[in-house]
Protein backbone atom coordinates (compact mmCIF):
# COMPACT_ATOMS: atom_id res chain seq x y z
CA UNK A 1 0.00 0.00 0.00
CA UNK A 2 1.31 3.41 -0.85
CA UNK A 3 1.88 5.97 1.87
CA UNK A 4 -0.16 9.12 2.33
CA UNK A 5 1.90 12.18 1.49
CA UNK A 6 1.87 15.56 3.11
CA UNK A 7 0.51 17.01 -0.13
CA UNK A 8 -2.46 14.60 -0.04
CA UNK A 9 -3.27 15.56 3.55
CA UNK A 10 -3.18 19.24 2.61
CA UNK A 11 -5.39 18.54 -0.44
CA UNK A 12 -8.03 16.72 1.63
CA UNK A 13 -7.92 19.46 4.27
CA UNK A 14 -8.49 22.01 1.53
CA UNK A 15 -11.45 20.04 0.15
CA UNK A 16 -12.92 19.89 3.66
CA UNK A 17 -12.28 23.61 4.11
CA UNK A 18 -9.99 22.93 7.09
CA UNK A 19 -7.08 25.11 8.03
CA UNK A 20 -4.38 22.91 9.52
CA UNK A 21 -1.24 23.98 11.32
CA UNK A 22 2.13 22.50 10.33
CA UNK A 23 1.95 20.32 13.43
CA UNK A 24 -1.52 19.01 12.49
CA UNK A 25 -0.49 18.23 8.91
CA UNK A 26 2.47 16.21 10.20
CA UNK A 27 0.36 14.44 12.84
CA UNK A 28 -2.43 13.53 10.37
CA UNK A 29 0.11 12.33 7.82
CA UNK A 30 1.65 10.05 10.45
CA UNK A 31 -1.75 8.88 11.76
CA UNK A 32 -3.12 8.05 8.31
CA UNK A 33 0.04 6.16 7.41
CA UNK A 34 -0.22 4.18 10.65
CA UNK A 35 -3.82 3.28 9.76
CA UNK A 36 -2.76 2.14 6.28
CA UNK A 37 0.08 0.08 7.76
CA UNK A 38 -2.38 -1.61 10.12
CA UNK A 39 -4.76 -2.36 7.23
CA UNK A 40 -1.85 -3.82 5.25
CA UNK A 41 -0.99 -6.01 8.24
CA UNK A 42 -4.58 -7.28 8.35
CA UNK A 43 -4.37 -8.14 4.64
CA UNK A 44 -1.60 -10.61 5.49
CA UNK A 45 -4.06 -12.81 7.41
CA UNK A 46 -5.38 -15.95 5.78
CA UNK A 47 -9.16 -15.50 5.70
CA UNK A 48 -9.94 -18.16 3.11
CA UNK A 49 -11.84 -20.26 5.70
CA UNK A 50 -13.80 -17.30 7.10
CA UNK A 51 -17.26 -16.91 5.58
CA UNK A 52 -18.26 -13.40 4.54
CA UNK A 53 -20.48 -11.61 7.06
CA UNK A 54 -22.58 -8.50 6.96
CA UNK A 55 -22.88 -8.16 10.75
CA UNK A 56 -20.59 -9.02 13.63
CA UNK A 57 -23.44 -10.69 15.52
CA UNK A 58 -26.46 -12.71 14.46
CA UNK A 59 -29.32 -10.52 13.30
CA UNK A 60 -32.91 -11.52 13.71
CA UNK A 61 -36.21 -9.71 13.54
CA UNK A 62 -37.15 -8.44 16.99
CA UNK A 63 -40.47 -6.99 15.90
CA UNK A 64 -43.65 -8.53 17.26
CA UNK A 65 -46.24 -9.99 14.95
CA UNK A 66 -48.68 -7.44 13.61
CA UNK A 67 -52.03 -8.25 15.21
CA UNK A 68 -55.33 -6.43 15.21
CA UNK A 69 -56.13 -5.09 18.67
CA UNK A 70 -58.87 -2.80 19.91
CA UNK A 71 -57.94 0.87 19.99
CA UNK A 72 -58.51 3.25 22.88
CA UNK A 73 -61.96 4.80 22.95
CA UNK A 74 -62.06 8.24 21.32
CA UNK A 75 -63.16 9.92 24.56
CA UNK A 76 -60.11 8.54 26.38
CA UNK A 77 -57.78 9.67 23.58
CA UNK A 78 -59.12 13.23 23.53
CA UNK A 79 -59.48 13.52 27.31
CA UNK A 80 -56.16 15.33 27.85
CA UNK A 81 -56.06 17.19 24.54
CA UNK A 82 -55.88 20.96 25.05
CA UNK A 83 -58.39 21.44 22.22
CA UNK A 84 -60.32 19.11 19.92
CA UNK A 85 -63.07 19.35 17.36
CA UNK A 86 -65.13 16.69 15.56
CA UNK A 87 -63.15 13.86 17.15
CA UNK A 88 -59.76 15.26 16.07
CA UNK A 89 -56.95 17.14 17.79
CA UNK A 90 -57.13 20.85 17.07
CA UNK A 91 -53.80 22.63 16.79
CA UNK A 92 -52.89 26.23 16.04
CA UNK A 93 -52.44 27.05 12.36
CA UNK A 94 -48.86 27.15 11.19
CA UNK A 95 -49.54 29.11 8.02
CA UNK A 96 -52.08 31.88 7.60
Amino acid sequence: MSAITRKEVEHVANLARLTLTEEEVQRYTNDLNAILAFAAKLNELDTSDVPPTSHATDVHNVMRDDENRPSLPLDAVLKNAPDHEDGQFKVPAVFE
